[in-house]
């Protein structure tokens, strides 16, 4: 504790972060490295209840790591990418609607699927390797002083100069930081998740492309079945979703037809411990009083994710960077922190689009239109360019929407629509 000021922070202070997730020991990593070339020496303690070796939690993530997430690993971590914790190199997807459905194969750099408990126990060794203290206890109460901070754990106190909130979505830490500072989590999706093993053979023949789904149903926002190696992912997304809403998307026509047998599995009652449901949520928008004198989140904790199609290791990896170089270039306080926010410019000013792609999407869904951009996708490169942009998250939704909002993708999708709409009528 040397900083009793708000500014850059100084040599012997000390940081604690909450939570060992990518954005957490992205925090943790960047600090290390960053003082070290300032020529400051800076204590950094990663707090996390979770035990990530040995696989002994379930993270309801999915998985999907998309670009530049080895850029980042190689140019702001200066640490080697798990490439052999991949499962799946995804060379594309398979979006359906319940009668259309279109293959989105994009050009240059390919997602990768992983267990992301794997990934976070990685990652921790990484850290400490480094030589961040990582504290295995759960945070039960925090104190913002004028010159510190004082974190209360299971296994004793902590004082610190600044501390950075990387919990994700977990409840209790975010009631602290309510209590504390005025904190208000992200508003967020509920999703439920399970997995599939198919056999080495329906493996094989699923590929390596993640199937997204729009159904017409009313509480399910999307669906996806992401390959694994020797399994199948399986997740829906919506504000209230639950375990019956996931049975009732796995008897789905065209999640049937893509899930090679799954019907089989769940025709009778004594399987049910044989597809086993967890639930978890993630942000779809901006948290409120994220950082402030002494304080500052990253990740889900701040809401700083694709507002549609999350993105959320990368954004977390990103935003850990981003709130490191504030911290040892710019300040600790909430004036400094202002520097962050416009270092997440990216992420803010995309939040818009995303949004207002979720909701068009939704109500395409709904009504049916989206059968007719899937149908005019199928001969306008620009749309479906546009689509699969927006499904892989590749590209930010201002782009997809100047990509895909061509006058030829839109009069093709009015033509469409009148035709459609022309044969319903004489039908």
């Amino acid at each position: 504790m040397t900083n009793g000021g708000l500014g850059p922070l100084g040599d012997g202070a000390t940081v604690a972060v909450i939570g060992g997730g990518p954005g957490g020991t992205a925090t943790a990593i960047a600090l290390r490295r960053e003082a070290k070339a300032l020529g400051r020496t800076v204590r950094v303690i990663v707090v996390e209840s979770k035990q990530f070796s040995g696989e002994q939690q379930y993270n309801q993530c999915v998985g999907v790591l998309s670009p530049p997430i080895v850029d980042l690993f190689q140019k702001e971590l200066e640490v080697p990418f798990p490439h052999l914790l991949s499962q799946t190199v995804i060379v594309g997807y398979v979006l359906h609607t319940p009668r259309q459905q279109i293959v989105l194969d994009g050009e240059g750099d390919t997602s990768i699927s992983l267990r992301r408990i794997q990934f976070d126990a990685y990652m921790l060794d990484a850290i400490r390797e480094r030589g961040v203290e990582v504290l295995h206890a759960r945070v039960t109460g925090l104190e913002f002083h004028t010159d510190r901070v004082i974190i209360y754990t299971e296994k004793g106190p902590l004082e610190v100069d600044v501390v950075v909130g990387a919990f994700g979505m977990d409840e209790g830490t975010g009631v602290l930081f309510a209590d504390a500072v005025g904190y208000k989590p992200p508003p967020a999706l509920s999703s439920v998740v399970t997995k599939y093993h198919p056999g080495e053979a329906s493996m094989t023949k699923f590929g390596n492309r993640i199937h997204a789904f729009l159904p017409t149903l009313p509480r399910i926002e999307f669906g996806a079945i992401t390959p694994k190696r020797n399994h199948l992912t399986v997740n829906i997304a919506g504000a209230t979703v639950d375990a019956n809403l996931m049975d009732i998307f796995l008897r789905l026509p065209e999640v049937q037809s893509a899930l090679l047998g799954i019907e089989v599995v769940l025709s009778s009652r004594s399987t049910t411990e044989y597809l086993r449901y967890f639930k978890g949520r993630f942000p779809r928008g901006l948290a409120r009083n994220f950082m402030g004198d002494r304080f500052v989140m990253v990740g889900d904790a701040a809401g700083l994710v694709r507002a549609f199609k999350g993105k959320g290791v990368t954004s977390a990896i990103q935003t850990g960077v981003r709130a490191a170089h504030t911290i040892l270039h710019v300040g600790i306080s909430g004036r400094a922190f202002r520097a962050y926010r416009t270092a997440n410019a990216d992420i803010l000013d995309d939040l818009p689009y995303g949004q207002a792609m979720r909701h068009l999407s939704i109500l395409a869904s709904h009504l049916g239109v989206m059968d007719f951009i899937i149908q005019v996708a199928k001969t306008e490169p620009g749309l479906r360019q546009a689509l699969f942009d927006a499904v892989s998250a590749h590209r930010s939704y201002q782009e997809v929407v100047r990509q895909g909002l061509t006058r030829s993708s839109v009069r093709a999708m009015l033509v469409a629509l009148v035709r459609g709409n022309s044969l319903r009528l004489i039908v």
